[in-house]
């Protein structure tokens, strides 16, 4: 039976043509409705039906005409995530793309991928998603309490979904770590181990994760009657140099602290440089604890606690969420929270 995937040229040569519905149809058996039901992901076809297609599409090629669907259904089976481009965790990007494409997989979705450096240019890219309609659904990270890009697609009635809570009373679709229990636990690990003045190393005061973090973490210090202190915003923000050159100073101040948590892991390698360039050990002269978004700080600071973010994991619940949002379910049932996973070493 032809699949319709080859025909003969004049010259005797083999020339490729374009898969479409019909030639999986050919190719199955099945209607050309039954085959649209089921690469359109309908639920409502037996399961062996669905992978009998699934099959076949992918024996022949198949590539859906974007523009074709988009003219019939108004859809574009595309899936935007606006990546913010800050350089804090180690292999966020790729943790966060990996795990959108594994939950992408096997569904009629497509990913495109617009990296930002600049708070205000991603506001741009949401505007342009918005006003030519170029995805079904947005992923957004590193939100603000009152973001700019969450609010114009709430305005908009865009299906969209947040790495991060944001302070806005109207709900949203959102999935987070939860920072205040990051935060809590932290600071009770160093507490057990004899702590009393704690330094919180947290990143950009603009996200609502800088600030959940700094609440849970003045709390608790307070609940344990010990010093907590953050350091400045500006400080926390700087490149590796600058962090380097802060934690050689903390290492020589006469009353250093003597424990610090930080949110960050390329934050960590610096600070953790300074300190040990100012002549400190670490578990010995001081505590610290990170938080992990990679496998590659354990191998650096084998005896370092950390407390890990499962980055893979978010993606692959933020694409589920996102598709339930498409599909109109209710953004108020779609906020979930990650908890945290303590890695005590030392």
């Amino acid at each position: 039976m032809s699949t319709g995937k080859q025909k003969s040229g004049g010259d005797g040569q083999a020339t490729h043509r374009r898969a479409t519905l019909k030639t999986i149809s050919d190719l199955t058996g099945l209607s050309l409705s039954t085959v649209s039901l089921s690469l359109r992901g309908g639920t409502t076809l037996k399961e062996e039906t669905r992978r009998k297609v699934e099959e076949a599409a992918r024996s022949v090629g198949y590539v859906p005409d974007r523009a074709g669907v988009r003219l019939r259904t108004g859809k574009t089976n595309v899936i935007a995530l606006v990546l913010d481009g800050a350089g804090d965790s180690i292999d966020f990007a790729r943790h966060m793309i990996q795990g959108i494409g594994q939950a992408m997989r096997g569904t009629r979705y497509h990913l495109t991928v617009t990296p930002e450096f600049d708070g205000i240019q991603s506001v741009e890219s949401i505007r342009y998603i918005l006003d030519n309609r170029t995805a079904d659904g947005v992923i957004i990270t590193h939100t603000a309490p009152r973001d700019r890009r969450v609010q114009m697609m709430m305005e908009a009635g865009f299906p969209f979904v947040s790495h991060g809570r944001t302070e806005f009373f109207t709900p949203h679709a959102y999935h987070d770590f939860h920072a205040e229990t990051f935060a809590a636990n932290a600071v009770e690990r160093l507490s057990s181990k004899g702590c009393k003045d704690i330094l919180l190393v947290v990143g950009d005061d603009s996200t609502n994760n800088y600030h959940n973090i700094v609440t849970a973490f003045q709390r608790t210090t307070a609940q344990l009657g010990i010093e907590g202190r953050v350091l400045e915003s500006i400080a926390s923000r700087a490149g590796p140099d600058e962090i380097r050159r802060i934690g050689e100073e903390l290492a020589r101040l006469p009353k250093r602290p003597d424990g610090i948590i930080c949110d960050s892991e390329m934050r960590t390698i610096a600070l953790v440089g300074g300190l040990q360039d100012g002549g400190l050990k670490l578990g010995r002269d001081i505590q610290l604890i990170y938080k992990q978004t990679s496998d590659i700080l354990p191998t650096l600071f084998p005896t370092l606690d950390s407390i890990r973010e499962d980055v893979f994991a978010a993606g692959v619940e933020l694409t589920q969420l996102l598709v339930r949002r498409i599909d109109g379910e209710d953004p108020a049932t779609l906020q979930t929270l990650s908890e945290p996973d303590l890695h005590w070493r030392s």
